[in-house]
């Protein structure tokens, strides 16, 4: 068996002396795993880090083995940030939250698009929103996408402020103002309204979709959001 591919590292893990267990999001054979023969030493240290674009080539006995990359460098995304902690953690995170919600061996190719999409948009100011988005995206390509277009009791497209932590689906600041308790803050920049880069705007933002990924995606697992993108938060509030 084997094909090639591109593909955006996950995560690599040493194995044995001197090979690593690498896991990658590839184009068109989704979230795949192999051994990097030579993955721990010296010239791959700096090609196997996580959002690093990689040309791959998994080759194994059989299907269902878990087989082995060889892989060049064809995009440095993943240590182009090195001097910033912050855009390094937002890396970090959206890499584990790939890893940790979409299905092996199952193509994706949105969710790699979004991925590198997000990874390439890291030098504008507006990252954290689009993090935002992306995770949104990611919500969306495993089939748990939110209704933010209009009020789910009244149809307005004006003043959604809320989302129901049932539905998925936006509310109204007049229609929900009496229930705020039990809904989601939606923020602006979602719908069209309010600052992207005000910090309570992104922080409503990612505590929205980490609601529906514990929810839907992770819990009926028993899985946790990542360690990394809790980090990620932590030092968004920092």
């Amino acid at each position: 068996m084997e094909w090639t591919d591109e593909g955006i590292l996950l995560s690599a893990r040493r194995h044995g002396e001197a090979s690593a267990v690498a896991s990658l999001l590839t184009h068109a054979h989704g979230r795949h795993g192999g051994l990097v023969r030579g993955g721990a030493g010296k010239a791959l240290r700096g090609v196997l880090q996580p959002g690093n674009r990689l040309a791959v080539t998994w080759k194994a006995r059989l299907p269902e083995h878990l087989g082995h990359f060889t892989c060049e460098l064809a995009s440095a995304l993943g240590t182009a940030w090195l001097h910033d902690p912050l855009r390094l953690a937002a890396i970090a995170s959206a890499c584990a939250v790939a890893e940790a919600t979409l299905p092996e061996r199952e193509p994706h190719g949105a969710a790699y698009e979004g991925l590198a999409g997000l990874l390439t948009s890291m030098e504008e100011p507006e990252w954290p929103a689009l993090y935002v988005r992306w995770e949104l995206g990611l919500l969306g390509e495993l089939g748990f996408g939110l209704d933010l277009a209009r009020c789910a009791v009244t149809g307005a497209t004006d003043g959604l402020a809320y989302v129901s932590p049932r539905s998925g689906r936006a509310v109204s600041r007049t229609t929900g103002q009496a229930y705020r308790d039990r809904l989601l803050a939606l923020p602006g920049f979602l719908v069209g309204e309010g600052r992207s880069s005000a910090p309570g705007e992104v922080m409503a933002g990612l505590a929205l979709t980490a609601y529906f990924l514990e929810r839907h995606v992770l819990g009926p697992h028993g899985k946790p959001l990542p360690a990394a993108r809790s980090r990620l938060v932590e030092r968004l509030k920092a």
